[in-house]
């Protein structure tokens, strides 16, 4: 398929749970005019504590700056996990790729949306950084059970794939209001900001609704869910879920 404008995030190379393979096989199968990188492309984090880089997520690397090369507008908006590039900013690489730490985007309609990672109106992140590594070892280990649970499920003849984590974060009410408020805080700031709407990543949640007047948009993550936001040329906006795809 070709789309005006793609948008992904959470991608995290460098961690064993990256599916960067899948990522792979979406842009192959999906063309854009844009691509929009939404922050942790790149998990940092996860580097320094160990380093851990498969040829799958070089193959990522290679893949994007191709298609830079051959005309795609490419915009890597920098996340709390590739921070390490935000001394650096703004970063241009050619004519075709930018990183920046935040953006401005046009509609097919006209609409203009605010493009962010989203961590900087994530307090825990802005202020209590330890804490949010924390949270971020955590949410490894419930990845880690992921396997096990999913393990025995296939023993008793579930095979579709089902995310602990994915339920704790849709389930638990300190989790649920945290999405809430951080949806709610971007949607308050792109209104005072005049804008008609926010587009977003990081807290791993595919998701489009209208909050208060603003068209919240967020791209979802290539860990668990393998989602990604597109428009149309028509100017349609859709979430992808690229796991669907291989049922």
């Amino acid at each position: 398929m070709k789309y005006k404008s793609i948008f992904v995030s959470d991608i995290h190379l460098g961690t064993k749970f990256s599916q960067a393979d899948r990522f792979l096989d979406f842009i192959k199968h999906n063309e854009s005019e844009n691509l929009y990188l939404v922050g942790d492309i790149i998990d940092g984090w996860a580097i320094k504590r160990k380093f851990r880089w498969e040829q799958s997520h070089s193959d990522v690397i290679q893949k994007i700056l191709r298609k830079a090369r051959k005309g795609t507008n490419i915009y890597f908006i920098t996340g709390n996990h590739d921070e390490f590039l935000r001394p650096f900013i703004p970063i241009l690489l050619g004519d075709s790729l930018t990183i920046l730490n935040e953006a401005q985007y046009y509609g097919a309609d006209g609409k203009r949306y605010y493009v962010t990672h989203g961590d900087f109106f994530d307090s825990i992140t802005l202020t209590k950084k330890w804490l949010a590594v924390l949270g971020d070892i955590g949410y490894d280990l419930l990845l880690n059970l992921n396997q096990t649970v999913n393990f025995i499920r296939k023993q008793f003849g579930f095979y579709r794939y089902w995310s602990l984590s994915k339920y704790v974060k849709d389930n638990v009410k300190q989790s649920v209001s945290f999405i809430t408020d951080f949806e709610t805080i971007l949607a308050e700031h792109a209104k005072n900001q005049k804008y008609d709407g926010i587009i977003c990543g990081h807290i791993h949640k595919a998701e489009m609704k209208d909050i208060d007047g603003i068209a919240y948009k967020n791209s979802g993550d290539w860990v668990e869910s393998c989602t990604a936001l597109v428009e149309t040329f028509d100017g349609e906006w859709k979430i992808i879920d690229w796991l669907k795809n291989e049922d």
